[in-house]
């Protein structure tokens, strides 16, 4: 017969599972190369069929967010897959989602100037199996319709991401929270010119898991760490 601890332990397990943190099959690789971001979800796995939030003070984060999520999605596309990206203005230049890996025909944008009908169709592709990714750029995001959108995910298991260009937060039913800066890139052995794109994640809030603030690199396809030298001062959101 199983002992209390054992029965809890099989439930947090089982809980984990539904809600997207999946631990990898034996002999396949589960992760998406993160690395100490995603070493910081449970089961050092960044959670597939949830809907993870960033947060973005000003139009600079809105750019660095959208550049980390489409390396994501390029992750998770591999395979692939179709995204659909609904943003209030048309400011992505498809062919240059190449540079993540991401052929333009797989990305569908659709362009929504008021949150009411950019949530509604968020939530409609949310609930379509065939999609891969969903990204929805909002400005307001109450909990409620966070939960609905964990609901549409549990069962069709797309994964959202939702860019919210705000400085309020209030308490969301998403995985997890991040907030996105661009870092200057460094030279390419000395010499000069643009070097790979680099950016600074903070994992503000995350279920299960652990906080922190992390440097990455996005070299010829993966994440890379980056050390960092100096740490960063307190930052805060607004």
């Amino acid at each position: 017969m199983e002992s209390k601890q054992q029965v809890i332990s099989k439930l947090k397990q089982d809980l984990l599972q539904w809600e997207g943190y999946k631990a990898p099959v034996a002999g396949q690789r589960g992760q998406l190369g993160l690395g100490p971001v995603e070493n910081a979800f449970p089961n050092r796995v960044f959670p597939k069929s949830c809907v993870h939030e960033l947060v973005c003070a000003n139009t600079e984060q809105a750019a660095a967010s959208a550049g980390l999520v489409t390396a994501i999605i390029s992750k998770l596309v591999q395979q692939g897959g179709v995204c659909v990206w609904i943003g209030r203005e048309r400011r992505m230049f498809a062919p240059a989602l190449a540079a993540f890996g991401v052929a333009p025909h797989q990305v569908i944008f659709i362009s929504l100037r008021q949150d009411k009908d950019a949530l509604w169709v968020m939530e409609e592709a949310l609930k379509c199996s065939g999609l891969t990714a969903v990204v929805c750029e909002l400005r307001e995001m109450d909990f409620k319709q966070s939960r609905r959108f964990q609901l549409a995910v549990e069962n069709s298991r797309v994964t959202g991401f939702v860019l919210r260009n705000c400085v309020k937060l209030a308490a969301t039913a998403c995985a997890s929270r991040l907030q996105v800066r661009s870092l200057p890139s460094t030279e390419l052995n000395g010499l000069p010119g643009i070097g790979f794109l680099r950016w600074q994640v903070d994992l503000l809030k995350v279920r299960n898991g652990h906080t922190g603030c992390w440097q990455l690199e996005w070299q010829e396809g993966n994440f890379v760490p980056v050390e960092r030298d100096l740490i960063p001062e307190e930052r805060q959101v607004g």
